[in-house]
């Protein structure tokens, strides 16, 4: 029975009071059994928690922008830690674009030397108390004299001799033989040096030997000649590597004689040492001398010895000729701590080019068997003729053509 007008109204005005409506009803009636009445979700407000980090955010966001858009940092732009630990290096401030920029001066922190020997750096530590750190920038002594001023002489490497310019060991530990030595490929390969020796005796002879022999064939030159330091100077020029040739006492001395200034076993050391220096200021850019004659000479270690002793102290190399068996130069030149090398042969004893191929034939095996060989020979038309032709043969066999430096045992190096 529905309820009449009066219980209706009691009926809406209950319902009002109570909180639920018609609508409700409604509602209830079209839900599912069993499921429960779920509260209104109350409206979600921002806590004044959240709204204050986010401020913050945004402050420590427009400080530091406009901390990294500031013309200057705060930290001094003259002072740069650097990352070796205990170890700081001044930087100079930077030059205009327009300007080319200053050489840096040497300060008690980092200091370059400006020789053209190796530049090294050293890093010492704030305190100053400790031993400085080096680093090896570059040495020019691994790579040779470059060929276009090869025919210059380094006035580090020279010194002013009574008779003329002798050379010396630089300030900086540079060597005459690192310096004007040829540069070569470094390979391990089979490598024949050949000497060709007796230079600026005959003009004509010289000439032609510099302009036919291939730069690769080492040059030596006779002391006693005429126009050394030109010949020199045409010889590096295309690209030869030289030496100098010392005349040494051979038995039967004087009638067999090697030439003016000759150093003897009967001549005291300070007279042989003279007569060394005038070979040696005869020229310059050059790595070492070899021995023209000097068997007796050779085998004396009373004699040999203060010429070793002056070669290591002048950082030139020393090249036996390999005529002598009893020569004690391999065993000084270990102890003077000079570059030493030994021919295998002389490839012109015979002057037939027939014996002289069969000659550089066989420096070819050897080579192929122990990695190198030395040829000495002498300027002679037939000898420069014949290596020339066969050094370009031997190159397309796999030989490579090397100067004397590139086979000398040093012990400075090991």
């Amino acid at each position: 029975m529905l309820p009449g007008p009066q219980g209706l109204g009691s009926l809406i005005r209950g319902t009002a009071a109570g909180g639920c409506g018609l609508a409700d009803i409604g509602s209830d009636i079209e839900r599912p059994l069993g499921q429960a009445v779920r509260p209104p979700r109350a409206a979600r407000r921002i806590s004044a928690g959240v709204v204050a980090a986010t401020l913050v955010v945004l402050a420590v966001i427009g400080v530091s922008g406009a901390i990294a858009l500031r013309e200057r940092p705060f930290r001094k732009p003259e002072e740069v830690a650097v990352s070796t630990p205990k170890a700081t290096a001044v930087v100079e401030p930077a030059a205009p674009v327009t300007e080319p920029a200053p050489k840096a001066e040497a300060s008690s922190k980092a200091s370059i030397p400006k020789t053209g020997g190796p530049q090294i750096i050293h890093m010492q530590t704030e305190a100053g108390d400790g031993p400085p750190g080096a680093i090896v920038i570059h040495d020019p002594s691994t790579t040779g004299q470059n060929l276009r001023i090869a025919h210059v002489a380094d006035r580090a490497l020279v010194e002013s001799g009574e008779t003329g310019p002798l050379p010396v060991r630089a300030a900086d530990g540079r060597r005459p033989f690192d310096v004007y030595a040829r540069p070569w490929s470094g390979a391990r390969g089979a490598r024949v040096a050949i000497i060709i020796g007796g230079l600026a005796v005959s003009q004509t002879g010289t000439q032609a030997a510099i302009a036919k022999l291939p730069a690769e064939v080492t040059l030596g030159f006779a002391p006693q000649g005429n126009s050394i330091g030109r010949w020199m100077q045409a010889a590096r020029q295309s690209g030869h590597e030289i030496v100098m040739q010392v005349p040494l006492e051979p038995f039967d001395y004087p009638n067999v004689n090697p030439g003016r200034n000759t150093l003897t076993v009967v001549a005291t050391p300070d007279e042989n040492l003279e007569n060394l220096r005038w070979a040696l200021s005869r020229t310059t850019n050059y790595t070492g001398v070899m021995n023209y004659m000097g068997a007796r000479f050779s085998a004396d270690a009373a004699a040999m010895g203060p010429l070793m002793a002056e070669l290591g102290r002048r950082g030139l190399a020393y090249v036996d000729d390999g005529s002598s068996a009893r020569s004690l130069a391999p065993e000084l030149a270990l102890k003077n701590g000079v570059p030493f090398a030994a021919g295998d042969t002389s490839i012109d004893a015979v002057r037939d080019r027939g014996a002289i191929l069969k000659k550089l034939d066989e420096l070819e095996a050897t080579a192929r068997a122990k990695g190198f060989a030395v040829g000495i020979g002498s300027a002679f038309d037939l000898t420069v003729d014949t290596v020339s032709s066969w050094v370009i043969e031997a190159k397309k066999r796999g030989i490579e053509i090397v100067p004397i430096s590139a086979v000398a045992v040093d012990p400075e190096k090991g």
